[in-house]
């Protein structure tokens, strides 16, 4: 049985589309819609809280990713801008500004002298380790509202439409 809700924006627009095409099947733009604005307004809640420890979602980012890859929290650059799903120039910009603030060092690679390794600094380590801990809490808080069982079909779900859309064999985080 399904349960009755509110109307949403998206409704309104779907009303509008029936009424001025109805001769269009716009049946897509109503969970597209309501994906792409659930983006935008946790976008918005997850910013507020790396607001709170200084960050940017681009320097959450990098500073998690360093952090989750585990100690020595070292990474090849290369390896960071195609884990973050940026250019290798944008990568270079974000490094200088995140050593700048000094959360991270770049290091010789040992395998490779022509390249260099990005590591978390003791300051970027426990500034990650902090703004991860709130970033969860944020993420629960947010979720909240929704009962496990729907929570759990809802990730299912996405996780169908992910692999809809994900190029074969591209799971990259």
């Amino acid at each position: 049985m399904v349960t009755p809700r509110q109307p949403d924006a998206v409704d309104a627009i779907l009303a509008q589309w029936h009424q001025e095409r109805p001769d269009l099947d716009v049946g897509p733009m109503g969970p597209l819609g309501r994906i792409k604005r659930c983006a935008s307004l946790l976008q918005r809640r997850l910013d507020e809280t790396f607001a709170g420890f200084g960050l940017s979602f681009w320097e959450f980012d990098v500073l998690a990713t360093l952090r989750r890859s585990g100690a020595p929290y070292c990474l090849a650059p290369t390896t960071l801008f195609s884990t973050l799903m940026v250019t290798s120039g944008t990568m270079t910009h974000r490094m200088g500004k995140l050593e700048a603030q000094g959360w991270i060092t770049r290091l010789p690679n040992p395998a490779d002298a022509r390249s260099s390794l990005v590591q978390l600094t003791a300051e970027g380590l426990a500034l990650i380790d902090r703004a991860v801990e709130a970033h969860v809490a944020n993420q629960h808080r947010i979720l909240a509202p929704i009962k496990a069982a729907d929570l759990a079909a809802l990730d299912a779900r996405l996780a169908m439409l992910l692999a809809a859309l994900e190029p074969s064999g591209d799971s990259q985080p």
